[in-house]
């Protein structure tokens, strides 16, 4: 079955990593037609807005979407971000986010997921001003908590995990985050999983201490968003961590770092963040289409980039000197290897 993907290819280093990610897609075999698809501020720039209607069809003809950092302007009078109206337009509820220490040697082997729910809470962006105040609408629904809760247990169990923990701070946040942890444990009960709680800072703080504790973490949009960066410093580099979003019908699959200006055009941006999200989109399209082939080749890159981090291949950013067309270029040759053997 020949796929059709929308290729976003972003702002900054975005274009960069996403070329990475298909070269390796191409190379493990994977037979797609990419679909370029304008966003982001040269866009707005040039036309006043980041993204346009005529694009968001072509996503969504699309079988699903790779897409690189997109900048969004900070404060009023700017444009919405990109990220949340594709996550809103296409209803991509979960937002995946892995996170396996396989570099950082100030810390033991780890590998947990953060499940934040990708559509409401703050990120609604339900905001006005009277006179000298500024307020935000804070927004946590029973069924959109529902959605996320039931998501992470089924891929627990699917994918062996055993424990699921939710973060919240309904200790002051008593009625949405009270919704949230309340509608967490009932819907808990359908499941033979070990089902616990943390408050929010308890788990910033936990996870620096001892994040082998942890295996899957669910929590609302806003506090996934933070956590979510700082775990990605405990593996030691935002460029090493990939992302889905995902939604009953569709899904976008980017890395989880920014547009990085200062080394945007320079070559020595890390691609691994894009290449694991590619990864990701493999799987994805694996068990939607009941393609087997294509879980494979996400196997192939999955190995492929932890056996080259191994060696301690690395872009700038860990300490290292490989640019990004070498880095790319070595773990295209490790799947060559690991293809052989599968």
């Amino acid at each position: 079955m020949g796929y059709k993907i929308a290729l976003v290819r972003g702002d900054g280093v975005g274009p960069e990593v996403v070329s990475s990610a298909v070269q390796v897609l191409r190379e493990v075999g994977f037979d797609a037609e990419y679909i370029e698809i304008k966003a982001g501020l040269s866009l707005f720039k040039e036309t006043g807005k980041p993204i346009e209607d005529e694009e968001l069809n072509k996503i969504k003809e699309c079988d699903a979407a790779l897409k690189g950092p997109i900048a969004t302007l900070p404060g009023p009078g700017t444009y919405q971000s990109v990220n949340v109206l594709l996550r809103k337009y296409f209803n991509l509820y979960v937002n995946f986010r892995p996170f396996e220490n396989l570099v950082n040697d100030k810390y033991p082997y780890f590998n947990f997921i953060i499940f934040r729910e990708n559509t409401e809470e703050l990120y609604t962006g339900a905001e006005w001003t009277l006179d000298d105040t500024s307020i935000a609408l804070r927004i946590i629904t029973k069924s959109a908590t529902q959605r996320i809760v039931n998501y992470s247990f089924n891929y627990a169990l699917k994918n062996g995990r055993r424990r699921i923990t939710v973060v919240h701070k309904a200790n002051i946040l008593k009625e949405t985050d009270g919704l949230f942890r309340e509608t967490f444990f009932k819907e808990s009960k359908k499941y033979t999983l070990q089902a616990d709680e943390v408050i929010v800072d308890s788990a910033a703080y936990q996870l620096v201490k001892n994040p082998e504790q942890f295996d899957i973490l669910v929590t609302p949009n806003l506090y996934g968003d933070i956590l979510s960066d700082l775990a990605a410093g405990l593996v030691g580099s935002l460029g090493l961590c990939g992302s889905a979003n995902i939604g009953d019908s569709y899904a976008i699959f980017e890395p989880v770092h920014g547009v990085a200006w200062d080394i945007a055009g320079k070559g020595i941006a890390n691609p691994i963040g894009a290449i694991l999200s590619s990864s990701y989109l493999l799987d994805w399209l694996s068990e939607k289409h009941s393609d087997k082939r294509l879980a494979r080749y996400s196997r192939m890159i999955n190995l492929a980039v932890k056996n080259v981090l191994k060696l301690r291949n690395f872009t700038k950013e860990l300490g290292g000197s490989l640019t990004i067309e070498e880095l790319t270029k070595l773990i295209i040759e490790e799947t060559k290897k690991i293809g052989e053997m599968l």
